[in-house]
Formats: structure tokens, C-alpha cells, sequence
């Protein structure tokens, strides 16, 4: 049902087309990611390495990097001018993945494919914050999710059906038209940000803004609490191929169902929340998410030491871990930028570079620790889902 942003000069009806933009820019990093985890054992063998993984760190590098450069822009010209440019941006990084000859080549254009893919989820959530209030950010956040989860089911499944009739340069050629037609959706997009909201200083004092929000304890709880959880999240994402495909035997196509039931997961949870963050605090919902995604996390970590369980109760506690995710990024996004509305723009990219930015600090563990067993993943994943807990359960609570 259409509603009227509350905080534009001029009010914007968000309606259903509005939305599903949304949700795909910020699908687009899942996309990017998730649609070529079926191929990565042939990346290696074609291209004649073996650091596939790298790929992944190359583009979550790019990825974190960009969107500090991009925030206090669109804090100063607003969010669709970005939105083009780095969808453009996105576009060259696709084609040059798919013509890419060698490993170097791959990881170098994997990151230029970030530099643009960042502005998508990154200033989504700058949108949401511009047009809604604290609780009803967390809903929308909660209902984009929902709807881009489409996305992450998809990806492997879709990835795995083009490596069984093709080969892995189609996939980047997908992502390539998939950015052209986002690009031209774009073009009908309203700006969100009018100019009189718009930040004054120089780019240098733009900039500046993030130490401002460096000393604001209460922003940076939430948004340490969500990167750590992401650290999890994107040891499970890197690592899991290697765990379902080559030790536990999963057939690339039917790896991409696997990962598709934790999707369903966050799509479930999503819908459940929309309701609950209207009736219950939004750090209550946070630590309720976080102690369930823990206690799963431990029990996974416990079983993979002791290597009991096999892959049923991995996928299990998987499930619990992965599935949280859709209360985790809504609850801690939303009370993290209501810190700062003022620098919703600077603070979003803050967020949005520490929460994909520490899948550069799991695939490093990943391919420092491997033994080629489900051990590593699963201590990583314990680890920081505990961490992330451990960051929100002493918040005091607000209502």
C-alpha cells in the first residue's frame, strides 16, 4: 500500500515499484556474490589458480573502500547522481570479470565490480533513512529484505544451472545486463535527499564526519555488533563450498538448494519482524536474534570440533545462525542510523563498509586456517556470532 515519506520537503509516494528498486540495489551485492559460488572450483581449474576465494576478498575490499568515498557524496549531492555513476561503474566490472584470462585479472575487475556495486545497498538504506522514523525504517529495512532475499536463492541455483550447460564467463554476463537494467530503472527514480537537507561543507569536512561517528558509542555498538555478525555470515558464504561440494560431496546444483534454505530462513524471519518492530523495542529484537544465532553458532563449533553430526546438523544449526540475519541487519541498521540522522548518508557507509567489509577478514582466516574440513568455518563462525552478541546484550534499553 502506497505511504507519503514524512521527512522530504516535497513528499514522495512510495509505492511498489519504489520498493522492489530498492530491493534490488540492495540485492545487489548478495547477486554479485552468491550467483558464482557454484562455479568457484572451476574459476580455479580454467584460470589456472588456486585462490578463487580471493575473488570474493578483491570485491569486498573494493566494496568497503568505495562506499567511504561515496557517503559524504551523496550527503552532498544527493543519492541519485551516485546511484548512476556507480551503477555504470558495476556494469564495466562485469564485463571485464567475464573477459578476464587470468586469476589477477578476475580479483582485479571483481574489485572495480565493487567500486560500483557498493552505492546500491548503501544508498538504499541512506533512502529508507531519508523518507522514515526509527521503527518504521526498521520495517521497510525488514520488508527490502524480504524481497531481495529473491536474490541469494536464486544466485547459486542459477549460477549452478549456467556452469551445467555453459561456463562461468555467462554468469558475468548476466550481471552485466542485470546492471543495465537496473541502470534504467534508475533513471526513474526520485531524489529522496532535497537540497535544502543537504550537507554544506567542503568534501574534506565531509569526510570528517566519520570521526564524529567513530565517537558516538551507541552508533558504533550497533554497527560493531552487525560486522561481527557479518564476519560470520561471510565465513559461512566463502567457506561453504568447499565444505558441501568437496567434503561432503554436494553436487554444485544441489549445493544451491542447500544455500537456498537459509535464504528462506532470513525471508520468514523478515516477515515475522515487520510486525514485531512495531510492538516490542528494536534492541530487545536485537539481542533476542543474536542469542538464538549464538546458541546455534556454539552448537555448530562444538559438533564440527568433535566432528560429529555430519552435514544435516550443520545445515541445521546453519539455518538458526543464517536465518537471524533477518532481524540482525534490520534492528541494528535502523537504531544505529537513528544515532545520527544528520549524517544518514556518512553513517550508512560506515555501516555498510564495516558490515561487508569484515568478508575480508573471514575469507582471510578462511584461506590462512583451512584444513579442508567444516573446523575452520565453523570456529569463525562461532567466534564472531558470539562477539556480536556479546556487543548489544549490555545496551540499555530503549523504547
Amino acid at each position: 500500500m502506497p505511504e507519503n515519506a514524512t521527512h522530504s520537503s516535497q513528499p514522495i509516494t512510495v509505492g511498489a515499484g519504489f520498493i522492489i528498486l530498492l530491493s534490488a540495489l540492495m540485492a545487489l551485492t548478495s547477486l554479485s556474490t552468491d550467483i558464482y559460488l557454484p562455479a568457484m572450483p572451476m574459476l580455479g581449474r580454467e584460470l589456472h589458480g588456486d585462490a578463487e576465494q580471493l575473488t570474493i576478498t578483491g570485491f569486498l575490499i573494493g566494496f568497503t573502500i568505495a562506499q567511504l568515498v561515496w557517503g559524504p557524496i551523496s550527503d552532498q549531492l544527493g543519492r541519485k547522481v551516485p546511484l548512476i555513476i556507480g551503477m555504470l561503474l558495476f556494469i564495466a566490472g562485469s564485463v571485464g570479470c567475464a573477459i578476464s584470462s587470468s586469476m589477477t585479472q578476475m580479483v582485479f575487475w571483481r574489485v572495480f565490480q565493487a567500486l560500483g556495486a557498493c552505492t546500491g545497498p548503501m544508498l538504499a538504506r541512506s533512502m529508507i533513512r531519508d523518507l522514515f522514523s526509527r521503527s518504521r525504517a526498521a520495517a521497510m529495512l525488514s520488508t527490502l529484505m524480504i524481497m531481495m532475499a529473491i536474490a541469494p536463492i536464486g544466485g547459486p541455483l542459477l549460477g549452478g544451472l549456467i556452469i551445467e550447460f555453459s561456463s562461468w564467463p555467462v554468469i558475468f554476463w548476466l550481471l552485466a545486463v542485470t546492471g543495465v537494467m537496473l541502470l534504467l530503472a534508475l533513471l526513474t527514480l526520485p531524489e529522496t535527499l532535497p537540497e535544502e537537507r543537504r550537507v554544506r561543507a567542503t568534501f574534506n569536512g565531509a569526510f570528517s564526519n566519520y570521526f564524529s561517528l567513530l565517537k558516538n558509542g551507541l552508533f558504533l555498538r550497533y554497527t560493531l555488533s552487525l560486522t561481527s555478525y557479518y564476519m560470520a555470515i561471510y565465513a559461512f558464504i566463502a567457506g561453504s563450498p568447499l565444505v558441501y561440494i568437496s567434503y561432503y560431496g554436494v553436487s554444485p546444483q544441489h549445493y544451491g538448494w542447500l544455500f537456498a534454505v537459509n535464504i528462506v530462513g532470513v525471508m520468514l524471519i523478515s516477515t515475522v519482524n515487520r510486525r514485531l518492530v512495531q510492538r516490542y523495542p528494536l534492541d530487545i529484537l536485537l539481542k533476542t536474534a543474536l542469542s538464538i544465532a549464538s546458541l546455534a553458532a556454539i552448537l555448530l563449533t562444538l559438533a564440527a570440533g568433535m566432528k560429529t553430526g555430519g552435514i544435516v546438523f550443520l545445515a541445521v544449526m546453519m539455518f538458526f545462525t543464517f536465518s537471524m540475519n533477518g532481524v540482525i541487519a534490520a534492528t541494528s541498521i535502523a537504531a544505529a542510523l537513528d544515532e545520527v540522522p544528520e549524517f544518514a548518508g556518512s553513517a550508512s557507509a560506515l555501516v555498510g563498509a564495516l558490515q561487508y567489509g569484515s568478508g575480508i577478514v573471514s575469507t582471510g582466516l578462511l584461506s590462512l586456517f583451512s584444513d579442508n574440513t567444516p573446523w575452520t568455518m565453523s570456529w569463525i563462525i562461532g567466534l564472531f556470532t558470539t562477539t556480536g552478541a556479546m556487543m548489544v546484550l549490555t545496551v540499555k534499553r530503549r523504547h
